[in-house]
């Protein structure tokens, strides 16, 4: 229990401290963001638009910067991110609710794939070590973890797309096709998902692999498992209970990050194949200057870090009981 208190303490000064820097970092930027947005529809700057625009996106110079810190913290409570420079008026909250769910769906399961197929294969090859498995594992996938997302996307989309008009390349899904539960919509927005999830697949699977494989080569070294072995324990059990649990404490951290990472979407996927997810999103924010939609992106990221950190710690400290009288 103070365990678990001291990383919930942990997660609430780490959260204050980010939605801090994220209210004073674009306050501290040059120039007004209200006046940016009349100037970019070359409109007149009039002293009644500039306020109404300065009131929708939280700079006002009538209020002082105690008062707005105190109202930004009060809008983050409540979900309010404010209104969208780039996709004026709409706001900030319909944009991130519409993009999350294809950045869960699309990057979210792949990286969950991703790890469980890596975990397990590499686990294999380790108990294996020497076999034809563990022979070929490292040199493929060491070249498959450093081939860049985008390259091996517009591979993929000009070999099984545009030449053997396989599969759909551009878009989350056919937009002639209304959003429903109907096996058309769903099996549309599947196979828009196949490109970007194998991708993803093919770039990210290796670096598991690689690390679960040499931490369990480490472990299978250890003392207590060659006691395992001694005993007469079966070899299933020895490979699960006594190596793999602890040898994937240190991808468990390594995964929370990248789970946590899932909220910023794969950027160069998502704008390779054109789907709005927050990585699409994120990417458009900054070419076009938009505060406030960074400010709930960036937000949103930080958030899913924490939770995910926080759960990698809750999980360590129940398969490492060792781990909750450290620190």
């Amino acid at each position: 229990m103070r365990y678990a208190l001291r990383r919930l303490a942990f997660f609430a000064v780490t959260l204050w401290a980010a939605l801090t820097l994220n209210f004073f970092l674009p306050r501290l930027m040059p120039g007004n963001p209200a006046i940016s947005m009349i100037a970019r529809f070359r409109g007149a700057i009039t002293p009644a638009a500039l306020k109404v625009l300065e009131a929708q996106f939280g700079v006002s110079t009538k209020q002082n910067l105690v008062s707005q810190y105190v109202t930004y913290l009060g809008n983050m409570a409540r979900g309010n991110f404010g209104t969208s420079m780039s996709q004026y008026p709409a706001s900030v909250s319909q944009i991130v609710s519409g993009a999350i769910w294809w950045t869960l769906g699309l990057v979210g399961l792949t990286t969950i794939l991703a790890f469980i197929l890596g975990t397990g294969i590499g686990i294999l090859g380790a108990w294996r070590r020497g076999g034809t498995l563990d022979s070929v594992m490292p040199p493929v996938f060491v070249i498959t973890s450093v081939i860049p997302y985008f390259w091996l996307g517009l591979v993929l989309i000009l070999v099984f797309g545009v030449q053997l008009h396989w599969l759909p390349y551009f878009f989350s899904h056919d937009y002639t096709l209304a959003a429903s539960f109907s096996w058309t919509y769903i099996s549309n927005v599947l196979q828009h998902a196949i490109l970007p999830a194998v991708t993803l697949l093919i770039t990210t699977i290796g670096g598991w692999i690689l690390t679960m494989r040499n931490t369990m080569i480490t472990t299978l070294a250890e003392d207590y498992v060659r006691m395992a072995r001694a005993k007469g324990l079966s070899s299933r059990r020895i490979m699960f209970d006594y190596a793999a649990r602890n040898a994937i404490l240190p991808n468990l951290t390594g995964f929370a990050m990248s789970l946590g990472f899932v909220l910023g979407g794969a950027i160069l996927i998502e704008d390779v194949f054109n789907c709005q997810g927050v990585g699409y999103w994120l990417l458009d924010a900054v070419n076009n200057e938009d505060y406030p939609l960074m400010q709930a992106l960036f937000l949103l990221i930080t958030v899913a870090v924490l939770l995910a950190i926080l759960a990698s710690d809750i999980a360590t400290a129940i398969l490492d009981p060792r781990t909750r009288h450290a620190g």
